[in-house]
């Protein structure tokens, strides 16, 4: 596996790299030899974020954790890439790709498979008409990082997003 490692507000350092690389390493019997392994260490505030971001063909595996310490952050990333990989094995393995960019072992070995989704609560709300701008101020009073809203121009649901950067995004519907 290769990994890129870059850091945002922090200076990466030899220990933080070792540590990026034997704790992900541990994935690397799921993985093709010449898999890319992008990892990104940033700090802002008290929090210290890793961002793991693994392009498998024609699929991505992205995680994030944060926490107060960059290497309690690493452990629990490493985690939950393991957990997706298993939990998605299968619909990551399309027939037609047979796989490709994962290893061998991985694509043969059997894990349980937990597919059940429940929806643990349902919302029911009026849509008041609104133009895009005022759903993103309603989605900042509301204290959300989205907001669905009947667009006033175009009549159709939209949903506005705020972005990591901080800037606002905007989903309109294709058909």
């Amino acid at each position: 596996m290769k990994f890129i490692i870059t850091g945002k507000n922090i200076n990466v350092t030899n220990g933080l790299r070792n540590q990026v690389e034997e704790k992900i390493g541990k994935l690397e019997r799921y993985f093709a030899p010449n898999t890319e392994i992008h990892v990104t260490l940033s700090v802002e505030k008290d929090l210290h974020k890793i961002e793991v971001t693994i392009p498998v063909k024609g699929n991505i595996i992205r995680a994030e954790e944060s926490s107060p310490d960059m290497y309690a952050s690493i452990d629990m990333v490493e985690e939950v890439i393991e957990k997706q990989l298993k939990k998605y094995k299968n619909k990551i393995i399309d027939s037609k790709q047979a796989g490709e960019g994962l290893s061998r072992a991985f694509i043969e070995e059997e894990y349980e498979e937990d597919d059940t989704i429940r929806i643990e609560r349902v919302k029911k709300f009026a849509m008041k008409p609104m133009d895009p701008e005022e759903a993103c101020i309603q989605m900042e009073l509301l204290g959300h990082d989205f907001y669905v809203f009947r667009n006033s121009d175009t009549d159709e649901v939209n949903v506005v997003y705020k972005r990591y950067d901080g800037a606002f995004g905007l989903i309109e519907p294709e058909f």
